[in-house]
C-alpha cells in the first residue's frame, strides 16, 4: 500500500445496518427500563417490549457483525478468496458489480502484465460511497491505478465480447438484482464473456447455489461451497443469509483449465 491513507471500501447494505442498529437501541432501552421497574412483565407494554428486547440482541448482534465485516472481516476474506484462483498474472479480470474495489483491487495487486475491470451501476443503499472515483482513488493508495479500469454499467447486460476476460468476479453484488430471472441472466452474462479455460469466482450472501446451477447449465463446471459457519448464519437468520461461494472454470477447446 502507497501513502499514509488507507482506502475505504465502504459499509455493506448501509441502510439495514442502520435498522438494524435501532432495532437493537429499542431493544436496550426496553431493557433497561424493565430493570428500572418502569414496567413489569404483567404490564399491557411487555407484549411490545419482551420482542423488542429479544429482537434487539439479534439485531445489535447482526448489525455490529455487518459493521465489523465492512471494515476488517471482508479485507481479511478478500485474499482467502482470491487465493481459490491459481494466477499467472497476465490474465484480463472482470469485476462484476465491483463497488469501490474490494476485489478488483485484490485481483490486480496480483497482476503483472494483465489488467482489472471493474463494472457498477454505483447504488449507494448497497454500499456506502459507492462511486467510480472512490474506487479508483482505492485503487492509487493500494498502488495499482495503472492497472483498474472502472465502468458503468449492468450485470444483465455486460458491455463486453464473447470470451474477453480470463478471470470473472463478483462479490456481494448478484443479490441486489431482486428478481430471480434477472439474476441468473447476470450470470449467463459472466459464463458469456468468460474465456475457454476461464476461471469464475462469486461469492455471496444468498441464491450461490442457483449461481452454480446456471452456470453448469452454460456449459461451465463450477460449485458451490457453503460452511458450517454459512450453515449456522442461515439458521440464526431464519434462511435470510445463504453465505456461500461459486468457483467454476469453463471448459472447452483448447482450455487448459
Amino acid at each position: 500500500m502507497t501513502g499514509t491513507r488507507a482506502p475505504n471500501y465502504g459499509i455493506d447494505a448501509p441502510l439495514a445496518v442502520r435498522n438494524l442498529l435501532i432495532v437493537a437501541a429499542l431493544g436496550v432501552i426496553s431493557l433497561i427500563t424493565l430493570l428500572l421497574g418502569v414496567w413489569s412483565r404483567q404490564d399491557l407494554i411487555a407484549v411490545i417490549a419482551w420482542p423488542l428486547i429479544w429482537a434487539g440482541l439479534s439485531g445489535g448482534a447482526m448489525g455490529l457483525w455487518m459493521l465489523y465485516d465492512s471494515k476488517v472481516g471482508k479485507w481479511r476474506e478478500r485474499e482467502e478468496y482470491l487465493d481459490k484462483i491459481a494466477w499467472r498474472g497476465d490474465e484480463r479480470v472482470l469485476d462484476v458489480g465491483c463497488g469501490l474495489g474490494l476485489f478488483l483491487i485484490g485481483a490486480a495487486k496480483r497482476l503483472s502484465t494483465g489488467s482489472a475491470v471493474g463494472i457498477d451501476r454505483w447504488q449507494q443503499e448497497d454500499l456506502s460511497g459507492n462511486n467510480p472515483a472512490g474506487t479508483l482513488d482505492n485503487a492509487r493508495i493500494e498502488g495499482v491505478a495503472g492497472k483498474v479500469e472502472v465502468l458503468t454499467g449492468d450485470a444483465r447486460r455486460l458491455p463486453f465480447h464473447d470470451a474477453s476476460f480470463d478471470v470473472v468476479l463478483s462479490s456481494m453484488a448478484l443479490h441486489n438484482i431482486y428478481d430471480a430471472g434477472e439474476r441468473q441472466s447476470a450470470v449467463r452474462e459472466i459464463a458469456r464473456v468468460l474465456e475457454s479455460g476461464g476461471r469464475v469466482l462469486i461469492v455471496d450472501v444468498r441464491h450461490t447455489r442457483r449461481y452454480a446451477a446456471t452456470l453448469r447449465d452454460a456449459g461451465l463446471d463450477a460449485r458451490c461451497v457453503q460452511g458450517i459457519v454459512s450453515s449456522l448464519l442461515t439458521v440464526i437468520t431464519f434462511g435470510s443469509i445463504q453465505f456461500g461461494y461459486v468457483i467454476g472454470s469453463k471448459t472447452g477447446p483448447g482450455s487448459t483449465s
